[in-house]
């Protein structure tokens, strides 16, 4: 497989870089994207090419469960990085379809240490959901639940990231704007959640 990162380094550098060079002459010069995109880490997912962003329009924050715990260091350097330095404008949490990490909230981890820990990150949006929705009886309320469940685990991880003191100031007088945003893996749409 590395060897295969190679050849399509190759392709790139003759298809993209070459014909492109200007933009990426000026690309090395620095970044000054205007959004912070906190997404997963799952492999089908490339914001930049369901969105068409070009290099260096988005500063990406990625991780299983596109979790943003209360004050974590790792999420906090990325934050304060993007706001402080970066002066981005806007910043996104998004969801996926066939979201792995809100499919473990209901499996059986026996066996893991460490993602049992992270997914207390994520653990109240399966609470929300299962105090509102009935159990799933049949496989499409079973989508549906997952679907849900999902999507509460973007409004938590915004409320995490209003937990964050240069957050809450950046919205507050603001020079940021928060959203919640759901792709949806098979029709390739990206949507707003409320």
């Amino acid at each position: 497989m590395v060897d295969q990162l190679f050849e399509g380094n190759r392709a790139f550098l003759k298809n993209d870089l070459a014909p492109n060079r200007a933009f990426y002459e000026n690309l090395a010069k620095g970044q000054k994207p205007e959004v912070l995109w906190i997404g997963c880490s799952d492999s089908r997912i490339i914001p930049e090419q369901y969105t068409n962003a070009k290099a260096g329009e988005l500063f990406v924050h990625r991780n299983i469960g596109n979790a943003v715990p209360p004050l974590d260091l790792n999420a906090g350097t990325v934050i304060e990085y993007a706001i402080n330095h970066l002066k981005i404008k806007e910043i996104v949490v998004c969801g996926h379809s066939d979201c792995g990490a809100c499919k473990a909230l209901d499996a059986d981890l026996e066996h893991d240490h460490l993602i049992p820990l992270w997914l207390t990150n994520l653990m109240p949006a399966k609470k929300r959901v299962d105090s509102t929705l009935a159990p799933a009886t049949s496989d499409i309320e079973k989508a549906d639940r997952l679907v849900a469940i999902i999507k509460e685990n973007v409004r938590l991880q915004l409320e995490h990231l209003r937990q964050y003191p240069l957050v809450q100031a950046a919205e507050a007088d603001g020079r940021i704007r928060l959203h919640g945003l759901y792709f949806d893996i098979g029709s390739g749409e990206l949507t707003t959640i409320d």
